[in-house]
C-alpha cells in the first residue's frame, strides 16, 4: 500500500504564491507518473498537472504558465509551484499516483487533500 501526504496548503492572497509537496512512500516512486488534482465546493475533481517517470509533464489550461509540477526522486516527493494565484484556484488539492510510468495510465493512489484558499 502506497501512502501520500500532502502539505503546503493554507491562505493566500490573491497574486501571492504556495509551494505543495506530495510526500510518498515505497521505494518505487521514480517509476511511476505522478499528479495534482483539485476539488472546488460544488464542483467535480479536475486535473491540475501531471509528471510522468521521464519527466515529461501536463497542465491544465486555467494554469498554465502560472503552475509548475516537479519531482525529486531523491526524496519521493512530488511538488506543485503556484504563482500568480486567483480566487478560482480556491480548492482541496490532492496528490495521486497512477499505475504506471505514463499519465494516462489510470490513477490508483491518493492522497488525503490539502486546502488551498486565495482570499484577499
Amino acid at each position: 500500500q502506497v501512502q501520500l501526504v500532502e502539505s503546503g496548503g493554507g491562505l493566500v492572497q490573491p497574486g501571492g504564491s504556495l509551494r505543495l509537496s506530495c510526500a510518498a512512500s515505497g521505494s518505487t516512486f521514480r517509476f511511476y507518473a505522478m499528479g495534482w488534482y483539485r476539488q472546488a465546493p460544488g464542483k467535480q475533481r479536475e486535473l491540475v498537472a501531471r509528471i510522468s517517470s521521464g519527466d515529461s509533464t501536463n497542465y491544465a489550461d486555467s494554469v498554465k504558465g502560472r503552475f509548475t509540477i516537479s519531482r525529486d526522486n531523491s526524496k519521493n516527493t512530488v511538488y506543485l509551484q503556484m504563482n500568480s494565484l486567483k480566487p478560482e484556484d480556491t480548492a482541496v488539492y490532492y496528490c495521486t499516483r497512477y499505475s504506471g510510468g505514463s499519465y494516462v495510465s489510470p490513477n490508483h493512489y491518493w492522497g488525503q487533500g490539502t486546502q488551498v484558499t486565495v482570499s484577499s
